[in-house]
């Protein structure tokens, strides 16, 4: 086959989903069609990457930033008024600010919204590190999309991206948490498609780590059952701050890079984890959640 027909065969892996959830539809006239809710109930996190600042506030438009933490109960309410101020809204999804596995607040919510809204799509983002273990949990919640953030597909390099986490509450440093990350990840992926749920990766794009290694990854997570792939230009903070942001060529060629395997998502806002609203189109977070922001000193790396 070659890589035009290979194209056109990738172009729209779930026509179910195109129109009904912004961040699985190929075409930036589905994107722009339908509204998402990110509901912003998981506190920590087991895996330490260097690109990550997690905080409360107001003002960044970017993932792991929210206003506040909610518990399972309060934001099935949160979706009762998000619906009322956005009709539009198809899609609950759980994006932290920490990790969705790591404590089972995410999965607790997913049960009760799907229960009062069984209409709307759950979608579940997780860095995947404990997806093996509880993706039969996952699907069993009314998960029907979930998101695997996977920026490298070799320890050497993910060591440089993510140098700890923690698992069966041991810390896990270098190359040996990187392996083992990476096997879950990959592992994850495998046994939640098998289940029925449609897998998108998230990779950060790090020049000069990660840049020459796109199209391994994208072929690595295609051949464990992941769609799509979205590929997300490093915004330089934390340890990573002093790291230049890809220029648009590199963007490009990394997507061109992973369009050999999967079909490339590129209409990503980098949205907040408590966004509400059509991407790019209508926010009604601050209509939502208020103003006013409520620090939390529950973030931890286990």
């Amino acid at each position: 086959m070659c890589p035009g027909q290979r194209m056109r065969t990738l172009a729209t892996p779930f026509p179910q989903l195109e129109g009904r959830h912004p961040c699985f539809s190929v075409t930036a006239a589905g994107h722009a069609r339908s509204g998402r809710l990110h509901l912003p109930v998981s506190p920590g996190c087991n895996i330490a990457c260097r690109f990550c600042k997690r905080d409360f506030n107001e003002t960044e438009h970017r993932p792991g930033v929210a206003r506040r933490l909610l518990s399972p109960e309060a934001a099935l309410e949160v979706v009762h008024r998000a619906l009322a101020l956005c009709p539009s809204i198809t899609v609950v999804g759980i994006a932290g600010p920490g990790d969705t596995l790591f404590t089972d607040h995410a999965l607790r919510t997913f049960a009760l919204v799907h229960a009062a809204y069984p209409h709307l799509i759950n979608c579940l983002s997780t860095n995947g590190l404990l997806l093996p273990d509880k993706a039969e949990a996952v699907v069993a919640a009314g998960v029907e999309t979930v998101t695997v953030t996977v920026n490298a597909v070799d320890p050497v390099i993910e060591a440089q991206i993510t140098p700890t986490i923690v698992h069966d509450h041991r810390r896990i440093d270098g190359e040996a948490g990187a392996t083992r990350l990476i096997a879950h990840q990959i592992e994850g992926i495998r046994r939640v498609t098998a289940l029925g749920a449609v897998v998108k990766v998230n990779t950060v794009l790090i020049p000069g780590i990660n840049d020459d290694h796109i199209a391994t990854i994208a072929q690595t997570v295609a051949e464990a059952g992941a769609s799509m792939i979205n590929i997300i230009p490093l915004l330089p903070q934390h340890d990573f701050a002093t790291l230049p942001a890809p220029s648009p060529l590199q963007l490009s060629r990394a997507q061109a890079a992973a369009r050999q395997h999967l079909t490339v998502f590129s209409h990503c806002q980098r949205c907040r984890a408590d966004a509400c609203g059509i991407p790019g189109v209508s926010d009604f977070a601050d209509a939502l959640y208020g103003s006013g922001v409520t620090a939390a000193s529950t973030f931890s790396h286990g």
